[in-house]
């Protein structure tokens, strides 16, 4: 079984949602069917970034530091053709 830390975009104003899961496909459904207080309000999204990680511990440590200031860094390192294309 894997695990997986993901990045979500609003398509509603294109902020950002950081989370872990075991089940990537149903969790992205839940996001988008308002099942999750937290995201509802800028519902639908869509999923543009992905690790996946054998144990949950390394999936949730993973999603911990990208929430943190480095983290976030890393990631726009990493997406920004992506960034710069998607939020002109």
């Amino acid at each position: 079984m894997f695990y997986y830390t993901y990045l979500l975009q609003s398509l509603k104003n294109n902020s950002f949602y950081i989370g872990y899961t075991s089940d990537l496909g149903k969790r992205v459904r839940e996001h988008n069917s308002g099942k999750s207080k937290s995201t509802k309000p800028l519902i639908p999204y869509k999923l543009i970034y992905y690790e996946a990680f054998l144990n949950r511990i390394d999936a949730k440590r993973r999603e911990v530091y990208l929430k943190s200031g480095w983290g976030l860094r890393s990631l726009k390192k990493m997406l920004g053709k992506y960034l710069s294309l998607e939020l002109k």
